[in-house]
């Protein structure tokens, strides 16, 4: 496959021609051919590996957060260019002491493996635009630029095959040194000029043909127009169909949907996303007078963030910052040597799994796989038993995840007896066998005494996407969801009522669709059928999710299901 994709780089640089400097018509957007994306299965396994390695290294890694004996205490450090308001030629003079003799990328695969992490994304060329990969579009890269000679991102990509490791490549957007490019910008949010986004085309053919398949292109930041993620997101599937996008592409071209930094949704999303989480928050670069204390701390912090993203249908990318000779940083070595303690344990419950059933837990958090529960538990309950809202399964049996003789825990009904022993803090995991297909029936709402049923927004479950036109465009809301009851069944006409904002929607209820326009004081979207139900779920979403002046949500204010008589 690596060297399948290494001739496809060749014949893509010779029809391309990716060494020239000017736009090539193979660079201009796409012709209208159909660009397959990520399968099924691809986006399975990208679901499934749950935990990786961010890796963010580069020139940033030398001054490590100071410049000119002065701490540059504002924004993250491998932004000291830009914070520090570093001249750029004295930038790009640190390439010529960028030697790492300690940076070994088969070391860093077994630290990412004895972490638990599934897979590695390391920066390829961050916001100062200098390149850890052997570019034909600058000679401002690590071969030819620095002493150390060496193609970075080839070293770990050859690694990671070497091992079974997912590897991916972060690629920032902007760039800081490239002559026809924008410059910094204090929010990051730079346009992008044509110029600058052929640079970008030929970079990026670069990265998905050299260097054999990749998990995933991290885009990041940058205020691309619709047209530029369209065609930075196509560069990438053409050569890479299954290589999963980053949602920091941009206008909605991702293939999943990225978090903003350190940020854990308190709900479940139900579309491919991740997490991408520093050690210490404030920065992602080495920064050598960074606070590093309480590691066990810092290990169950890290621990449980990884469980609420799993719990949550996510996957969670803890970052490493090496220093500027290619070491790790000793403190954070053994965060992950902590992290993945607890997973050579409980990694059953992680890995592989899919979110809780639940919509909330009072003992912590669930995930689930076919014919079983796992109850993360970081709250032991006072009444000694672990309440399951909702489930109908029969349990079958309950016991210690951590237990190798697997003794059975007395089962109440749909509620768990608390064991006596709690081993691994920061969080015991309980296996629940059940019987059947699971079923979990939440909170519902009901009809009055005349059959009629109201569904106000606020009882809705919300499912938002948080990579619109840039980083700092607000969240987009996709969809609501209502969880009903029907005492009877029958014909119920579906009326919409909102305040003041008008616009297309589509309802979806027990199979059947209807489209309607949200009207002030209310519209009749038409008549469904209905059954008598326990349990249905009545779903509005914009005919055409995130559509320019979408408003779902805006003035919604609420869903009558009214029988007819």
């Amino acid at each position: 496959m690596w060297k399948s994709l290494l001739v496809l780089g060749v014949v893509f640089a010779a029809m391309c021609g990716i060494q020239c400097g000017g736009e090539k018509a193979g660079d201009k957007a796409s012709s209208g051919a159909e660009v397959r994306r990520p399968s099924a299965a691809a986006i399975q396994a990208w679901q499934d590996r749950k935990f990786g390695m961010f890796i963010h290294w580069g020139l940033y890694s030398i001054p490590a957060g100071v410049w000119k004996g002065k701490r540059i205490t504002k924004g993250y450090s491998e932004q000291i260019q830009s914070h520090g308001r570093i001249p750029k030629q004295e930038y790009a003079a640190l390439a010529a002491r960028f030697n790492p003799e300690k940076w070994d990328p088969a070391a860093i695969v077994r630290l990412a493996r004895e972490a638990g992490m599934k897979f590695i994304v390391i920066t390829a060329k961050h916001h100062d635009g200098f390149n850890m990969f052997h570019t034909r579009q600058t000679d401002y890269n690590v071969v030819d630029a620095t002493p150390y000679g060496k193609d970075v991102i080839r070293g770990l990509a050859d690694a990671c095959a070497k091992a079974g490791m997912g590897f991916g490549v972060y690629y920032s957007t902007i760039d800081w040194h490239y002559p026809d490019a924008s410059g910094p910008e204090p929010r990051n949010n730079n346009p992008i000029p044509p110029k600058h986004a052929a640079f970008n085309v030929r970079q990026l053919r670069e990265l998905v043909t050299g260097y054999g398949p990749l998990t995933e292109l991290w885009f990041d930041m940058g205020d691309p127009t619709l047209e530029q993620s369209t065609r930075f997101a196509e560069t990438v599937h053409r050569v890479q169909p299954d290589c999963m996008v980053s949602g920091r592409v941009f206008n909605h071209q991702g293939d999943f949907t990225v978090m903003g930094d350190n940020q854990i949704p308190d709900h479940i999303i139900d579309e491919p996303w991740q997490t991408p989480a520093s050690i210490y928050h404030d920065t992602w670069g080495y920064r050598s007078w960074a606070a590093r204390d309480d590691l066990d701390g810092k290990i169950a912090e890290h621990t449980l963030n990884l469980i609420r993203v799993v719990s949550r249908g996510g996957n969670y990318l803890l970052n490493i910052g090496p220093r500027g000779d290619g070491s790790v940083v000793e403190f954070e070595t053994a965060v992950l040597h902590g992290v993945g303690a607890w997973l050579r344990v409980n990694g059953e419950a992680i890995y592989g799994s899919r979110p809780q059933p639940f919509r909330n837990l009072d003992f912590g958090y669930a995930t689930t796989k076919p014919g079983r529960l796992y109850l993360l538990v970081t709250q032991w309950p006072a009444n000694g038993y672990l309440e399951l809202p909702g489930l109908k399964n029969e349990i079958r049996k309950a016991w210690l995840l951590a237990d190798p003789k697997q003794r059975p825990l007395p089962v109440d009904g749909a509620r768990v007896k608390a064991p006596a022993q709690r081993p691994t803090p920061p969080a015991t995991v309980i296996v629940v066998e059940f019987a059947g297909e699971l079923r979990v029936i939440p909170e519902t709402v009901k009809a009055n005494g005349e059959g009629v049923v109201t569904l106000d927004k606020g009882q809705a479950k919300r499912f938002w996407n948080y990579n619109g036109g840039n980083y700092w465009e607000k969240k987009s809301l996709y969809k609501l969801v209502w969880d009903l009851a029907l005492d009877k069944g029958g014909q119920y006409e579906v009326v919409a009522v909102t305040g003041a904002g008008a616009g297309e929607v589509e309802f979806t209820i027990a199979g059947q669709k209807l489209r309607g326009s949200l009207e002030p004081g209310g519209n009749v979207a038409g008549l469904v059928t209905l059954p008598a139900s326990e349990h249905l779920t009545l779903t509005v979403t914009p005919p055409t999710p995130f559509a320019k002046g979408d408003r779902l949500g805006a003035d919604f204010e609420r869903i009558i299901l009214r029988p007819v008589k």
